[in-house]
């Protein structure tokens, strides 16, 4: 039964109405800050007319920060981040699911476990694992005794170091380590009917022909979906790379935002440059999820046809 009430259809445009200005309002005064000049708001505060400026501010930010450097940082993250993920996320799944794997159910449920455990909270443990990747490895041969027969034969203990602090790879690999992925494609290749692997053997088609020619097209809107997920979080990282990055030329473009604001020293931050840079920032992944969608969307009526 449709409901034709005048006034429930007025209440839900309210709502409506409501939410998009909720999500709206800030992205506007953000738009209308960053076209001000510093000496208006100064003067004036916040303005929610636009102003005349923002191309100038944004200018500013590319030749008076550190900006520029660092979203190349956040690509490289958020690239790396979404790609190493989604590879990973789609074997591993396909393992799991068309091979007979024992303990598969134990497998999964380990590589599940890592959803509860983010980045945010094994933080300290993942520090001191990227300032020397070989640390465990270190404590192995310390416990067991195998560094004093290495000492005693060759007069000093052995002591493996790989630094991966101010480094891309060190910034990517903690943000890998994530069981979304398998999940996706897991739960995705269940949905798939059994007698399709079956069917392709008969064809002659091996395991790995199977992965690439079909169950890889099949898969294109998961991976879509799986790396624009990925790639804004990589993008969005912001207390890893605080972290794991000293020099402002290794920091991401998040932690450079923080930066521009400064300390609690009575001075009025320079908000209408800031509000630039944010847009300068928010421009490539806007740009990644156009793209991305386009494909999502293509691949929705492929999948329906």
């Amino acid at each position: 039964m449709i409901e034709n009430a005048r006034s429930l259809n007025i209440a839900a445009s309210l709502i409506l109405v409501v939410g998009i200005l909720y999500i709206l309002g800030p992205l506007y005064l953000t738009l209308v800050t960053a076209s001000q000049s510093y000496e208006y708001m100064l003067r004036n505060g916040l303005a929610w007319i636009p102003g005349d400026q923002l191309f100038s501010n944004m200018a500013r930010v590319f030749s008076e920060t550190h900006i520029p450097i660092q979203m190349l940082n956040s690509l490289a993250v958020a690239l790396g981040d979404a790609i190493a993920t989604c590879v990973l996320s789609f074997l591993s799944a396909y393992a799991i699911v068309y091979f007979r794997v024992r303990w598969a159910g134990v497998v999964f449920a380990l590589i599940l476990a890592t959803i509860m455990l983010p980045i945010e909270i094994r933080v300290i443990t993942t520090y001191q694992v990227a300032s020397n990747v070989f640390s465990p490895v270190n404590a192995l041969l310390d416990m067991t005794g195998l560094n004093g027969l290495i000492a005693n034969y060759f007069g000093a203990p052995v002591k493996l170091e790989w630094n991966l602090l101010d480094t891309h790879l060190g910034l990517v690999a903690p943000l890998v380590a994530h069981g979304t992925g398998t999940f996706l494609f897991r739960q995705f290749f269940l949905t798939l009917p059994r007698d399709l692997f079956k069917a392709a053997r008969m064809d002659g088609a091996g395991p790995i022909r199977f992965l690439f020619d079909i169950l890889l097209p099949l898969s294109r809107t998961s991976f879509a979906a799986l790396f624009v997920l990925t790639f804004l979080s990589g993008w969005t990282q912001y207390l890893w790379p605080l972290v794991a990055a000293s020099t402002s030329d290794m920091q991401t473009a998040v932690v450079g935002l923080a930066r521009l604001v400064p300390d609690a020293d009575g001075t009025v931050p320079d908000f209408p440059m800031i509000m630039a840079a944010t847009i300068v920032v928010s421009i490539i992944p806007l740009a990644m999820i156009a793209l991305l969608q386009r494909y999502l969307v293509q691949g929705l009526v492929l999948t329906e046809k």
